[in-house]
């Protein structure tokens, strides 16, 4: 199995705390508003929406988001386009004070064991925020991955940050 990791960063006028809102509280509903043509829903599968601990014991409840696609959409993964009719994601933490998020990708293909996410939301001076990404692909065997592999991928990612950065100017009451 190998490891990679890449780190991306972008910076949005929009504030920390809206950003978080939309894109990690609210994703489930805002996404499919914003991107219809892409996305057809993203359902609860297991749990409800957050982490929490356990009352019973030192496990956590779990949640696990299912992204539905519709099938006309491909979606580049490494080396060999698929149509993707849905992905999971299990949510790993969710920080309303630190505005970070932690998720992984989970039940994919022959390539991957997971691919794992941290997402950060960091106040600007100038009242905008500065939003870092880090991804970590779990390979299966001797898949080896560079950073021109997963472009495609990273582009996807920025270009549903800069649809709800959009929404977000255009509606400044929204998340506020």
């Amino acid at each position: 199995m190998g490891v990679f990791t890449f780190i991306n960063e972008y910076t949005s006028p929009i504030p920390a705390a809206r950003l978080f809102k939309a894109l990690v509280l609210d994703s489930h509903n805002l996404i499919p508003k914003l991107m219809p043509q892409a996305i057809k829903s993203i359902d609860i599968i297991q749990g409800d929406g957050g982490v929490e601990p356990s009352s019973r014991s030192t496990s956590l409840k779990v949640t696990i988001h299912v992204l539905i696609f519709f099938s006309s959409l491909t979606y580049i993964m490494a080396y060999k386009s698929s149509q993707l009719g849905s992905m999971k994601n299990r949510v790993d933490e969710i920080n309303e004070e630190t505005f970070t998020y932690k998720y992984t990708m989970i039940d994919l293909n022959e390539k991957f064991e997971s691919i794992a996410y941290e997402i950060k939301f960091e106040p600007t001076p100038e009242g905008g925020s500065k939003n870092k990404m880090t991804s970590t692909y779990y390979t299966k065997g001797n898949v080896e991955l560079k950073e021109g592999d997963v472009k495609e991928g990273k582009e996807r990612a920025l270009g549903m940050y800069k649809v709800a950065e959009a929404y977000l100017l255009q509606n400044p009451d929204t998340y506020a």
